[in-house]
This record gives C-alpha cells, structure tokens and sequence, in this order.
C-alpha cells in the first residue's frame, strides 16, 4: 500500500510541477529530439505511475511475489485465496486502472480516426484541385495566399500552393519542401496525436498540456535542423519569413505559423549543440522517468520473492 500512494503522489506531483521545470529548460531548442522524448517521457510516466499506483492496491506483494516466476502463476494467484488484501480493494484498483487504460484507448481512437478523416477530405479535394510535380515532389495548389505544408499518413505528401511559390526563389522552395518531407519521414504527426490523446483523455492536467504545445514547437524545430542539414540556413529563415502568415489546415503540418519568426531567428542565430555529457544526462532523465516507476512498484514483490524463494534457487 505504501509504494501505491507513493506513486500516486508522485504522478499528482509531476503533473503539477515537472511541467515548470521543463519549461525553464534552455538547451530544449538546442536538441529538439532529445526535448520531444524528455516531454514524452514525463506525460508517460504521470499515466504509468497512475496506472501502477492502482495496480498496486490491486495485486498484493505476496502474490507478485510468489508468482513472479511466471505472469499466469501471478494471475492464477490473484484470483485464488492468497490475496492478502480486501475483494474491494482489489477490484477498486482494477476498476481504476481499467477505466485509464480505457479512457486513453477510446481518446486515441477518436484522435486518430478524426485526423484520419480529415485528411482523406483534404486528400480528395487536392485530387480535384491541385496537380503533382515531379521536379518538386509535391502538390502545387493554385491558390493566392503563401502557404507549404505536408499531409502525413501512408501516403503523405508535400504541398506549397503558386503564391508561395511566386514569392520565393527556387532554392527557398527547395529548402521550405525539405522541411516538409522531414515531418512526412519522421512521422511527426503520431508524436502530436500522442501528445493530444492524453491531453483530450485528462484535460486540465498542466503537464499535458504544456507537453502538446511545446512538442508541437519542438517538431517544428526538429524539421528545419533536418533541412538545414541539405540546405542553407539562410535559405529556411528566407522562405519562413515569407510563410508566415500562412494559415494550413490543423490537421496538417505547415512551415509557417507561430512560432515561425522564433524559428527565423534561430536559424539566423544557431547555437552549439549540446556536448556528450549533456546528451547523456538527458538520455538518463528519460530512462528514469520511463523506468521508474515501473522498477519502484516492483520492489515489494521482488522483496518478497527474494525473502521467501531466493534460498531455493541457491540450494539448487
């Protein structure tokens, strides 16, 4: 009982706190990858300590740990007469994490199946109004405002509309389809429905939703030090400046918007990328924010397990 309420005090607390300290973290836009995990991790491990804190008023230590030799044995366990704990207990802790488990089940499906929807509309309408470029590679829409985004899914592609391209040099569009095809690969539009299913699923929590804003940022960022990989940097800024103002459907990924003149600047202004050291104290926040929790709930059945089983596989 003692790990449960540990464990739910600290999903209350990093709900409320982690996002303040996440917040006020300078090197995020120097390592976007590394900043897009550390968001994940830590809305990963509010759901998974909640989940764990249930389960672990749910299962008794003793049956972990008699039974951690096989998950069936702990199954078989739990629902026999070794339960040290109350029926209702037991079914309050499965109750509770089955509606979390349930809650976050049905949000995704509805985040993934409306976005889905959508961009099969907006796929169809393109078919209609737009026309594929081979030298390109991507969707040119006759239309009068400047506008480059990318429609992911399985068949994702870019598309720049004849304003922007007008408006910019072919190098500028080279650059600004660049950043594009880096969200089309990196699939970033399932790190930002991740990121609004938990949101919709526990709306309120500061946490989460700061996580959807700022990974929402961060893939932005993500995108254009992948461009800026093939292309100058002046040339991203260049084509930024001019897609500005455009406004791209939300459920897809566009150059613009607003963060782009934060991004014109960081472009214009790089900063040195984070040392080894630093990388590696960061893998190590996002291990044990993932691992965490899962290896604390552990420790009462692997102690019972230790105490009352360890003398026979030593005697063998």
């Amino acid at each position: 009982m003692t790990v449960a309420v540990i464990l739910a005090l600290y999903s209350a607390f990093a709900a409320l706190v982690l996002p303040r300290f996440l917040r006020r973290a300078a090197w995020t836009d120097r390592a976007p990858r590394l900043a897009i995990a550390m968001w994940q991790a830590a809305s990963a491990s509010v759901v998974i300590s909640a989940l764990l804190s249930a389960f672990a008023v749910a299962v008794p230590a003793s049956v972990v740990g008699h039974g951690l030799a096989g998950l069936f044995e702990a199954c078989a366990a739990l629902l026999g007469d070794e339960a040290t704990l109350s029926t209702t207990s037991t079914r309050v802790g499965l109750i509770a994490a089955g509606l979390v488990l349930a809650r976050l089940a049905y949000t995704g499906g509805a985040v993934l199946l409306g976005a889905r929807r959508e961009r099969r509309h907006h796929a169809d309408a393109l078919t209609l109004l737009g026309r594929h470029d081979l030298d390109l590679d991507a969707v040119v829409v006759d239309y009068d405002e400047r506008m480059a985004y990318c429609l992911p899914g399985r068949k994702g592609h870019a598309v720049i509309t004849t304003a922007a391209l007008r408006s910019l040099a072919p190098e500028h569009v080279a650059a600004v389809l660049a950043h594009e095809q880096a969200h089309l690969r990196g699939r970033h539009h399932l790190l930002l429905a991740a990121a609004e299913t938990v949101t919709r699923a526990f709306p309120r929590v500061p946490l989460f939703e700061q996580a959807r804003a700022e990974v929402a940022r961060l893939v932005e960022l993500l995108a254009d030090d992948v461009a800026a990989s093939r292309h100058p940097r002046i040339h991203i800024a260049a084509a930024l400046v001019r897609l500005a103002t455009g406004r791209v459907p939300a459920f897809a990924l566009g150059a613009g918007g607003e963060t782009a003149l934060m991004r014109v600047r960081r472009m214009l202004n790089p900063q040195a990328p984070l040392g080894r050291r630093e990388r590696l104290a960061g893998l190590l926040a996002v291990t044990v924010l993932l691992a965490g929790p899962a290896t604390l709930a552990l420790v009462p059945g692997v102690s019972v397990f230790l105490a009352h089983h360890c003398h026979s596989f030593l005697g063998l």
